[in-house]
């Protein structure tokens, strides 16, 4: 990539950038309003009221009340405080909780951590589209869950997955309903109601905040025991100084992403539509993952007879991820792929094109001709010396 070319970022699953309006919110908090928000002083004040104006923009994109926002570190804190947290005040005769194979390492690492402390912990399958079937999870839920915990957006293929039905079952046999929204925060419509949940994940790095700063939904009543020990900050389950700057990042970025919501879902869907075609014609053989019902911005991919990560290797001035892992020199295909039952020589080819506020029309059509020309280099027979 040479210096004038700018990069085309398409990995916004993996990490935003910090919108303009966001960092002009945050820097105020960063340079003068350095108060503490348990001050009991004008500079302390100030910092508290800047923490429940942007606790009422988070509640407000979600349909929430204020006082249902917990702030914490980010998405996986916000995990690990749901799950945990939950688990800590379970009634003992609860000992389960019901989850899905394509979770987060966020979701998995506490799930494992429970089960090493003596809990069962039952994964529902999913299907050849990635999502779970909810008749399925309905028949897995009884009088022994604690919680059922499943993601609202897959990170890797963009599934969404049936959450309002799994919550209505888990709340008929006296369970409770977490969902990770990290990557469906600002790219479609979240209401807490709506999907009939008592625990939701927010990161600020998926919807345009910075990083490390996050919140945890808890609707009013829902009990929920502290990770973190310390002082009696945000209602007591989660203490610590708030870290304001981010905190008025994160609210001004819920507040950003609710005002072009529609239009954003709409103009990325036409935009990855129009990405999958172009590829779709320049390369014979092409796997698309993403399914139908879908994050409007996510399309996963496999290409043919090629590596992903060689794919992205011959690809200068293109920014995606693959869709495996490499390990001390071996290529660890996708378990979420292999979870839908593609084979692992197709699962090796994955790469996820993930869109986001800043891409153009030109950066998709640019995108599928690298990518194209990509490929054909990946596969050419190399030339003895």
């Amino acid at each position: 990539m040479s210096h004038d070319q700018p990069l085309i970022y398409l990995d916004h699953n993996a990490t935003t950038p910090v919108a303009p309006e966001v960092l002009d919110a945050m820097l105020p908090y960063l340079r003068d309003q350095y108060g503490n928000p348990s001050s009991d002083h004008p500079a302390g004040r100030a910092a508290a009221r800047a923490v429940a104006a942007a606790r009422a923009q988070v509640a407000a994109l979600i349909g929430a009340d204020p006082a249902e926002i917990v702030f914490t570190s980010g998405g996986t804190e916000s995990n690990n405080l749901a799950i945990r947290g939950t688990a800590s005040l379970a009634d003992p005769t609860r000992r389960r909780i019901v989850t899905t194979v394509v979770e987060h390492p966020a979701t998995t690492a506490p799930l494992a951590h429970l089960h090493a402390a003596g809990w069962t912990i039952t994964a529902l399958p999913v299907t050849s589209a990635g999502t779970v079937d909810a008749a399925l999870a309905a028949t897995q839920l009884g009088a022994d869950v604690a919680l059922v915990t499943m993601m609202l957006a897959q990170n890797e293929t963009g599934a969404i997955l049936p959450v309002p039905t799994v919550a209505s079952a888990a709340h008929a046999v006296g369970a409770l309903m977490h969902t990770d929204a990290a990557q469906a925060i600002g790219k479609i419509e979240v209401n807490v109601d709506a999907l009939g949940v008592d625990l939701l994940s927010i990161a600020g790095h998926k919807c345009y905040a910075p990083k490390g700063v996050g919140a945890l939904y808890r609707r009013t009543g829902t009990p929920l025991g502290p990770v973190l020990l310390g002082a009696g900050q945000e209602d007591g389950v989660r203490p610590g100084t708030e870290n304001v700057p981010s905190i008025v990042g994160l609210g001004a970025a819920c507040e950003l992403a609710g005002g072009r919501l529609a239009t954003e879902t709409e103009r990325l869907a036409c935009l990855r539509h129009t990405l999958w075609q172009l590829l779709n014609a320049a390369i014979p053989g092409m796997v698309r993952h993403t399914p139908a019902d879908s994050l409007p911005n996510t399309l996963m991919v496999s290409f043919p007879d090629v590596l992903g990560r060689a794919v992205l290797a011959a690809s200068p001035g293109l920014a995606a991820s693959t869709g495996s892992a490499c390990h001390a020199g071996q290529d660890t295909p996708a378990a979420t792929l292999l979870a839908m039952g593609c084979t692992p020589e197709v699962a090796l080819g994955a790469v996820r094109l993930s869109l986001g506020h800043g891409t153009t029309a030109t950066d998709v059509s640019v995108a599928a001709t690298i990518l194209a020309t990509a490929h054909t280099l990946a596969t050419a027979p190399r030339r003895e010396p």
